[in-house]
């Protein structure tokens, strides 16, 4: 049986892991907030502080794969 053939294509691009790796610094810092603009208060989860951080390098049109759609019901 032949070895399985690993893919070679990154999924996020370099600069948006930089933009997540940011985001998740300045939820460390205290000073990452949720919200519209900022706004919100103080992001203490680890999953939140990587989703503004992948929604950020979207934003900025990096690499990033797109939101997952539901299926209609």
């Amino acid at each position: 049986m032949p070895a399985k053939k690993k893919s070679n294509r990154r999924r996020y691009s370099k600069g948006a892991s930089k933009t997540v790796a940011s985001a998740m610094r300045r939820k460390e810092s205290g000073t990452l907030r949720s919200g519209k603009g900022g706004k919100g208060g103080k992001v203490k989860s680890r999953k939140q502080a990587i989703a503004i951080g992948i929604s950020e390098a979207r934003k900025k049109g990096q690499k990033v794969p797109g939101k997952s759609r539901s299926k209609a019901a």
